[in-house]
């Protein structure tokens, strides 16, 4: 069994292609900060998720979501001269939280690290 699917390959070129594009010809300051995370292909590659994240708060994903959808057409024309493929996937966009949860996961941690610091004294020999 090969250890990629060919719509494991599909995304991987989509999020290549786009972040390319998101960094060099979008020109909409909605989408300034974006940063594509993860492409997921339906199993007939009709449908692409594309997830992204949001680096500094400056724009609610709201906003950005907006972007994305009014750049669609022009994305779905880069895709299609890029991947060369027969029929080109629906572009849906996804607000990926990972991100947001892992600070959150940290924060929570420092936090417990900080009240608990007074009765965790570093161990030493004697």
């Amino acid at each position: 069994m090969r250890p990629f699917t060919r719509g494991d390959r599909v995304g991987g070129q989509i999020q290549k292609t786009l972040s390319d594009v998101l960094a060099r010809k979008i020109k909409d300051p909605r989408l300034d900060m974006a940063t594509i995370t993860s492409v997921k292909m339906s199993p007939d590659l009709r449908l692409a998720r594309i997830y992204f994240s949001i680096s500094g708060s400056a724009t609610s994903k709201d906003e950005v979501i907006k972007g994305f959808k009014a750049a669609r057409g022009f994305l779905k024309r880069i895709l299609a001269r890029q991947l060369g493929l027969r029929y080109m996937p629906d572009l849906t966009f996804f607000y990926d939280d990972s991100f947001d949860y892992g600070a959150r996961i940290d924060k929570l941690l420092k936090s417990i690290e900080t009240d608990n610091e007074p009765d965790n004294k570093p161990f030493t020999e004697e």
